[in-house]
């Protein structure tokens, strides 16, 4: 799953730095994603893992690394 997220990063964040470099915990944000990137990256997310995030996982926290977009797909998952 998380290299599925990397690719998705890679092809939607407009990282500054390459995501395949990027630790799980490392912050998206200081690594160039900007909220509107994000918005693509959730978008693609849905696409790829067929879910939906709900209103109240829209967060920063829930899109800030590769670790916590996983866990919240875990999530959603069930």
């Amino acid at each position: 799953m998380k290299d599925q997220i990397r690719q998705i990063l890679t092809d939607h964040a407009r990282l500054s730095t390459d995501a395949s470099a990027l630790a799980d915990g490392a912050d998206l944000y200081q690594a160039g994603m900007t909220s509107h990137a994000s918005v693509n990256v959730m978008l693609a997310l849905e696409d790829a893992f067929d879910i939906e995030f709900p209103d109240e996982m829209l967060t920063r926290e829930v899109f800030e690394s590769v670790a916590s977009m996983a866990r919240a797909i875990e999530q959603l998952r069930g």
